[in-house]
C-alpha cells in the first residue's frame, strides 16, 4: 500500500481545524484558556466544515480519482485557516468553504454520472445542505440557521454511505419507499426552516428520528456485531451513534427554533458528537488506508477505550444541558476534548512506521 504523501497536508489541515474546533469549544464552556477569540466565535465552523467538510471532499475526491477534484479540500482547509487567524477578514474564509462545498457537489455530478444509484444522490444531497448551510452563512444569517443545514450534510452523507453497505441485505420495495421518505421529511424540514424556523427544526427533528428507525432495522451493523474483532467494533460505533442521532431527533422535536443556550447545545451535540464522531471513530480504520494509504492497525484495548470515552462524556455533556447543570456541562465538554485527543493519538500512531516503509512510495493524486 503507497503512502498518498501529497494528501497529508490537506489532512493536516483538516486536523488542525479540528485542534483549533475543539480548543474554542473549551473556551466557549468557560475554561479560563487564553482567549483566542477566532476560535470560539468560529467553533461550529472549524469542526464542521473546516475538519470534517474537508476530509468527506478529500474521500470524495480519492474515490474520483481526478486532480481537479482535489481543489475543493484545498478550499475548505484554506478558508479554515482565515478563520483561525484571520479574524478581521473572516468574510473571505466563509467564502472558500462555500466555494469547497460547491466543488464538493461537482464531485458528486461527475459520480452519479457514473452511477446514479440510490446512495450516491443521498450522499449529493448532503452535499447541497452543506452548500446551503454555507451560502445562508455567507448571508450573514444566524448561524444557528445555518448549523442545522451542516447537521444536514453529515446525516445525509453517511446515510448514504450506510445504504451503500445495506445493499448487501438486497433491500427491497418497502426498504427503499421509507428510505426515500425519511430523506424527504429531513429535506422537508431544512427547507421549512429557512421561513419558518421552529415548525422546521421540528420537522428535521422527525427526519432524524426516521433516519435512525430505518438504520435500526436494515442497516447491516446488525448482523456484524455479532462477529469479532475490528468488524464488531465499527458495529458498535454505529449502533451507539445511531441511539443519538434518535435522541437529536426526540430533543429537535421537543424544543423546535432554540438558537441558543442549553437545548440548542443538546440538539446539536447530540449530532455533531454522538452520532458523527460516533461514525468517525468506527469508519476510520477502513477510510484512512483508502484516502492515505496509511494502515490504522485495530488494537482493541484502546479503541474500545476511546469509544467508551466518547459516548460517557456525551452522556454526561447532555444530561447537564437536560438538568441546566453548568458543573456536567463543563466536565462532560472536557472529556468529549478528551475522548477526540485520544481517537487522533490512537489513529497517529502507526504514522510514523507507515511513512519509514520502504514501500511508502507517494503517488500523484
Amino acid at each position: 500500500m503507497n503512502i498518498q504523501v501529497k494528501r497529508l497536508p490537506i489532512m493536516a489541515g483538516a486536523v488542525l481545524a479540528l485542534l483549533a474546533g475543539l480548543y474554542g469549544g473549551l473556551m466557549r464552556l468557560g475554561w479560563g484558556l487564553p482567549s483566542v477569540p477566532s476560535v470560539s466565535a468560529f467553533h461550529g465552523a472549524l469542526m464542521v466544515s473546516g475538519f470534517l467538510g474537508t476530509l468527506i471532499c478529500l474521500e470524495r475526491a480519492a474515490a474520483l480519482k481526478r486532480a481537479w477534484a482535489f481543489i475543493p479540500p484545498v478550499l475548505t482547509g484554506l478558508g479554515a485557516l482565515i478563520l483561525i487567524f484571520y479574524v478581521q477578514g473572516y468574510e473571505a474564509g466563509v467564502f472558500l468553504m462555500f466555494a469547497g462545498s460547491a466543488g464538493l457537489l461537482l464531485v458528486f455530478a461527475v459520480l452519479i454520472f457514473r452511477d446514479p444509484a440510490l446512495h450516491t444522490v443521498t450522499m449529493a444531497l448532503g452535499a447541497a445542505a452543506w452548500c446551503a448551510g454555507n451560502a445562508l452563512w455567507l448571508a450573514r444569517w444566524p448561524i444557528s440557521h445555518a448549523a442545522y443545514w451542516w447537521a444536514g450534510f453529515l446525516v445525509l452523507t453517511i446515510w448514504g454511505e450506510r445504504l451503500e453497505l445495506a445493499r448487501l441485505r438486497r433491500l427491497g420495495p418497502l426498504a427503499k419507499i421509507l428510505f426515500a421518505g425519511a430523506t424527504v421529511l429531513l429535506l422537508a424540514g431544512l427547507v421549512l426552516s429557512i421561513f419558518r424556523f421552529s415548525p422546521g427544526v421540528r420537522l428535521t427533528g422527525v427526519g432524524f428520528l426516521g433516519l435512525m428507525l430505518w438504520l435500526t432495522r436494515y442497516d447491516v451493523a446488525w448482523w456484524t456485531v455479532r462477529m469479532e474483532g475490528l468488524t464488531r467494533y465499527i458495529a458498535l460505533c454505529l449502533l451507539a451513534g445511531y441511539f443519538w442521532l434518535g435522541m437529536a431527533g426526540v430533543f429537535a422535536l421537543s424544543w423546535g427554533g432554540v438558537v441558543a443556550g442549553p437545548h440548542y447545545g443538546a440538539i446539536l451535540h447530540a449530532v455533531f458528537l454522538g452520532f458523527v464522531f460516533s461514525m468517525i471513530f468506527g469508519h476510520t480504520p477502513t477510510i484512512f488506508p483508502a484516502v492515505l494509504g496509511i494502515p490504522v492497525p485495530f488494537r482493541k484495548t484502546a479503541f474500545y477505550a476511546q469509544l467508551l470515552l466518547l459516548h460517557g462524556s456525551v452522556a454526561i455533556r447532555l444530561a447537564g444541558d437536560l438538568a441546566g447543570s453548568f458543573e456536567l456541562r463543563h466536565w462532560g465538554g472536557v472529556l468529549n476534548v478528551a475522548a477526540i485527543l485520544f481517537f487522533l493519538f490512537n489513529t497517529a500512531r502507526g504514522l510514523p512506521r507507515a511513512l519509514a516503509r520502504p514501500d511508502g512510495r507517494a503517488e500523484s493524486t
